[in-house]
């Protein structure tokens, strides 16, 4: 997939016609890793990794240059900054500090560095991603080629499905901000030979901090969370905890930083809980969050947004979770404010778009599923419907409106001179003027794409 036409598009044209011609570094990166800065900045791997940039998108960061900029320039800027990297002259400017709602309150800090920078971590990262997945643990779901939360998930439901009931769920405090660095660089060098390449990533990892206030701090541990290189290196450094649990013989899923260890019983639990405390605070020098880890039983644990209740036969289920169905039910109410000033069409779009990116994570959902999924789409069509009635403002418009809809005159006239309010008068009258058909043929229906996947 070819970046946007114009000059943006011919100059990456341009970019990968010239990379084509010579042979692909990645396919020998893994094999010798005495050169794989070379690899790194070989054309071809370049061209790659800012494609990859530009498919993202993204903000800008601190330099103020978009994405579509670099990209024009991509046929000036990629060899001399092949040059800077092989000569050591290249140094990563200072990453852009954000900060976002954290789902359960409070914020999280994102760092935006520079396009340039995100193309450079990109290229480092398809060189390095050869050399350290194969080695990585089984049970690792994040971040990785062809895993996610549902392989993740299938995972857990193995362990449940063999009695393992019992879940030790472990929440690391701000993981991404206290990964200490030389731990993380001694990781690196087991496998890299190549110290250029370790130096290289070493400057990315103390690159400044501009907070929001303009303020400029400097990074003596963490990996800021937001640049591509990021996930692969704290999959490298959790994968010493993988191999610990492993040795310990635990059966465990873990998907980036949120992990969950299965035991037969709650003292085991307990135990397993005290260990891995120890293991990970002393030896990782990371922290365990107290307030936010728990043993359980698995029904009761929220685990990538979802419970796995265990059935008296045996069966594990997968529903969702209470967090999940509060943010679900936050989420809708955002986007469809009683307020609404644009026409409904424009509404039910940005509606459209997010149910289709929800469903097709929790699509696996087994429990309860149709009748979840039904009062969503329940919800969403009322909601819509009280914004239509809000949009007439007067009683004799909605009145009009109805009757137009389709409504006999009688009825609309109740309807509309009622004195209710918006969202009770979305039933009814409203009902009949906007049916669920009318709804099917405009909106992704959760309902009957659950249903479409997993049977009546």
């Amino acid at each position: 997939m070819a970046p946007a036409g114009g000059p943006v598009g011919k100059a990456f044209l341009q970019l990968t016609a010239k990379a084509r011609k010579t042979s692909d570094p990645t396919t020998t990166a893994a094999g010798d890793t005495s050169r794989l800065l070379d690899a790194a900045a070989h054309p071809v791997n370049l061209a790659r990794a800012l494609l990859h940039v530009a498919r993202n998108k993204g903000a800008a960061g601190v330099d103020g240059r978009s994405v579509d900029e670099v990209m024009a320039d991509a046929h000036r800027l990629l060899p001399r900054l092949r040059v800077a990297l092989l000569d050591g002259a290249y140094v990563p400017g200072d990453v852009r500090r954000v900060w976002i709602p954290k789902p359960g309150g409070g914020q999280r800090g994102l760092g935006i560095p520079n396009v340039v920078d995100r193309w450079v971590q990109q290229a480092v990262h398809q060189i390095l991603a050869p050399v350290f997945e194969p080695t990585f643990s089984e049970h690792s779901h994040g971040f990785r080629p062809g895993r996610g939360a549902q392989t993740a998930i299938a995972d857990a439901k193995r362990h449940l499905g063999a009695g393992l009931t019992w879940v030790v769920s472990v929440d690391l405090s701000k993981f991404f901000d206290r990964v200490n660095h030389q731990r993380l660089l001694a990781r690196l060098g087991r496998r890299v030979a190549d110290g250029r390449l370790l130096k290289l990533v070493h400057r990315m990892l103390k690159a400044k901090v501009v907070l929001p206030d303009g303020t400029r701090v400097s990074t003596e541990e963490g990996t800021p969370q937001g640049g591509p290189l990021s996930p692969l290196l704290s999959n490298i450094v959790l994968d010493e905890l993988d191999r610990e649990l492993e040795r310990r013989g635990h059966h465990f899923v873990r998907y980036a930083d949120d992990f969950n260890v299965f035991v037969r019983s709650e003292r085991a639990g307990f135990r397993v809980m005290a260990s891995t405390t120890r293991f990970i605070e002393r030896r990782l020098r990371l922290k365990v969050n107290a307030e936010k880890s728990a043993v359980a039983r698995s029904g009761e644990i929220h685990f990538l947004g979802f419970s796995l209740p265990v059935r008296a036969d045996g069966v594990v289920e997968i529903g969702l979770s209470k967090r999940t169905e509060k943010r679900m039910a936050a989420r809708i109410r955002a986007l469809t404010p009683r307020n609404w000033g644009q026409p409904i069409e424009v509404c039910i779009e940005g509606i459209d778009g997010y149910l289709r990116g929800w469903f097709g994570y929790f699509r696996i959902v087994t429990r309860f599923g149709a009748s979840r999924m039904r009062a969503f789409d329940g919800r969403i069509r009322r909601r819509l419907r009280a914004i239509i009635v809000k949009q007439k403002k007067r009683p004799r418009y909605l009145y009009r409106h109805l009757v137009e809809r389709g409504v006999r005159p009688r009825t609309a006239a109740g309807h509309a001179w009622s004195g209710w309010g918006a969202w009770r008068q979305s039933l009814g009258a409203m009902h009949r003027a906007y049916p669920n058909a009318w709804f099917h043929r405009r909106l992704y229906c959760l309902e009957h794409e659950w249903r479409r996947l997993h049977g009546p």
